[in-house]
């Protein structure tokens, strides 16, 4: 089925709303300074061409990395990238997504697609630290988070780990 729905999504505007996106990364790769808003950008052209049975999960997410003086810094740089984004294409492609929403929500077959173009248009915003995963490793990424969070609160209770149990 998420095949069927990625070659419908394509064919019938997914490779437009993507090459808007490869648009905005093409330009902003030229500044340089945009280089991280680059590849947030193409993440985003990944999904906005095939996105079913993907999801999106911030960076923090996959590294397992708290926060320290470097992932600070770049989640400040990353703050300040999503609100240049946000003012230039991100308005585009919000709109964009949103109208095609819209659209795929007056039929009841098409309501999945309108669902994946408000993913994309919440998206739009702030690309900068996310990636595209299957549903799958989302899933296993935000557990594995829950447990590590799970076990430290255990451990500063006094309880034993889950793992540890194991």
């Amino acid at each position: 089925m998420r095949f069927v729905g990625n070659i419908i999504w394509f064919v019938f505007g997914g490779a437009v709303l993507s090459l808007m996106w490869l648009l905005g990364a093409v330009l902003f790769a030229l500044t340089i300074v945009g280089l991280p808003l680059s590849r947030g950008a193409i993440e985003m052209a990944k999904l906005s061409a095939f996105p079913f049975g993907k999801e999106v999960v911030h960076v923090r997410e996959l590294d397992g990395k708290g926060v320290t003086a470097v992932t600070a810094l770049t989640g400040t740089i990353g703050f300040v990238v999503n609100v240049i984004w946000a003012c230039t294409f991100g308005i585009g492609l919000f709109v964009g997504h949103l109208v095609a929403g819209v659209i795929n929500c007056i039929f009841i077959i098409t309501i999945p697609f309108g669902l994946q173009s408000f993913k994309l248009a919440g998206l739009s915003f702030w690309p900068v630290g996310r990636r595209v995963v299957s549903v799958e490793m989302a899933r296993i990424a935000r557990e594995h988070n829950a447990q590590e969070k799970f076990n430290k609160i255990r451990a500063k209770s006094g309880g034993t780990s889950v793992m540890a149990a194991k």
